[in-house]
Formats: structure tokens, C-alpha cells, sequence
């Protein structure tokens, strides 16, 4: 784990908004539901109605457990909102930015988590709207998300922007090549608009290490067994992400 991670014990005294898109599987629900059982609340996007709705229940459910209120279950069902949105959609996000800040204000960290990857194959039998689907959610969607959610955060000139990116957004591998394309972009993008950021803020691009989620099952078939569960991964991800600060723009961090 980076050494951000171990500055403090997550979440502190002050409990954070964190707005996590591609929030309804994997390492985003992962992550919304730790956040959540430590007392945060959590604002979250994706494209699947139906988990949002059962992901909507579990996110109370947690805020209910580690509530101290001997009636927390108006206020825990009220603090996490989840919205069905498309981040491959400028006009999706740009509504999405507009029903988040009437109803929680401006996220205090953002995790631009949103992502897809090809079927095994080498580049020129990937077929084009596979290829366009990879950096349609994986690039345009996170310029979207920056485009509509950063002039909010520029108003306090706070707020921790997350990009999740990945070991072959640093390396290459074969099979993968427009996923690959697409993480390399993503951290080029994260340095270059850390340039732009004002003091006071801060995007890091993360690579969140090698777990155990659908896309790996489609790269690695069995063996991703072996790795990591997303549960297991989100209580250090958490930690890091909730201890992040204007000290850390620009970085490329590893969980």
C-alpha cells in the first residue's frame, strides 16, 4: 500500500461525500459500502436500475448498523443517493452534476471509477464498437465527469478527484491493447489537468491493483480467483482515499 495511505485512520472526525461512478458492481460497489459502514456518505452513478435499487438498501443498511441513533432508518435511507446515469453521455453527466449538487452540494472526493474492458484479442480483431465502447467509458467518460464536476469543486477550491486507472495504464499487455490505451490516457489526462487544478485541490490517478472483479475474470478466466476480493480491497482503498490532500496532485498512487 502507497504511503498516503497510512497518514491517518480513515474517515477521521469528519464524515465526507464521496461521489463513486460505476457504482452498481465490483470495486465501486466495493467501495461505496465500506465507505458507507464508516459513516460517509456516498453518491454514486450507474447505468443498472435494478442494482442501484438493491445496492440503495445495502447502502442503508450499513449506514444503520454503524449508527449510534436509536431511529437511524429515516436518516440512513435519505444519505446515500444513487442515480441512473451514462458517463459515456455529456448531456447524462451534465444532468448528473445538476441533480447532485441541489440534493448533497459539492462532493467533498470523487472517484472517476466508471470502466470497460475489451475481450481478449489482438488489435486488429477487436471489432470497432468494441474498441469504441473501452474509450468511450473509459476516456470520454471521465472527461465528462471532469468537465461538469470540477467548475463546482472550483468555487471553494477544494475537493479530491480519484481516476482509477491500472498497471497497464503504466505497462502494455498484449490482448488488452485499448484498455491499455485507455489507462495510459487516463493517467496522461490526471497529469496534465492537475496542472490546471487551483492550490487547494487535487487529481491523482490510482491504480487500484490486481483484484478479483469481472474484467479480470475476462483476462485472466480461472486463475483471477486467486487474487483479492473487491471487500477485502476496498477497506485499504478507502483509508487511502478518504486520507488524500492538495499534497498528492498530479501523483500516480497504487493502492
Amino acid at each position: 500500500m502507497n504511503l498516503v495511505g497510512s497518514r491517518a485512520l480513515s474517515g477521521g472526525p469528519n464524515p465526507k461525500t464521496v461521489l463513486i461512478t460505476g457504482v452498481s458492481k465490483g470495486l465501486g460497489k466495493a467501495l461505496a459500502v465500506e465507505l458507507a459502514k464508516q459513516g460517509h456518505t456516498v453518491i454514486g452513478c450507474s447505468r443498472a436500475q435494478d442494482k442501484l435499487n438493491s445496492l440503495q438498501l445495502e447502502l442503508s443498511s450499513s449506514s444503520t448498523s454503524t449508527s449510534p441513533s436509536s431511529e437511524p432508518n429515516s436518516l440512513s435511507s435519505d444519505r446515500h443517493l444513487l442515480i441512473n446515469a451514462d458517463v459515456r453521455s455529456n448531456s447524462s453527466v451534465e444532468e448528473l452534476a445538476r441533480t447532485v449538487m441541489v440534493k448533497k452540494g459539492v462532493p467533498d472526493i470523487i472517484v472517476n471509477n466508471a470502466g470497460t474492458i475489451n475481450k481478449n484479442n489482438k488489435i486488429w480483431e477487436v471489432p470497432e464498437e468494441e474498441f469504441d465502447a473501452v474509450i468511450d467509458t473509459n476516456v470520454k467518460g471521465l472527461a465528462n465527469m471532469l468537465r461538469h464536476f470540477i467548475p463546482m469543486m472550483l468555487v471553494s477550491k477544494q475537493g479530491v478527484i480519484v481516476n482509477m486507472s491500472s498497471g497497464w495504464g503504466r505497462s502494455g499487455a498484449a490482448l488488452v491493447a485499448p484498455y491499455c490505451a485507455s489507462k495510459w490516457a487516463v493517467e496522461g489526462l490526471t497529469k496534465s489537468v492537475a496542472k490546471e487544478l487551483p492550490e487547494g485541490m487535487a487529481v491523482v490517478a490510482l491504480n487500484p491493483g490486481v483484484i478479483n472483479t469481472d474484467m479480470l475474470a475476462s483476462c485472466f478466466g480461472n486463475s483471477a480467483g486467486l487474487y483479492q476480493t473487491p471487500e477485502s480491497w476496498a477497506v485499504k482503498a478507502a483509508t487511502m482515499i478518504l486520507n488524500l490532500s492538495a499534497a498528492d496532485n498530479g501523483a500516480s498512487l497504487t493502492v
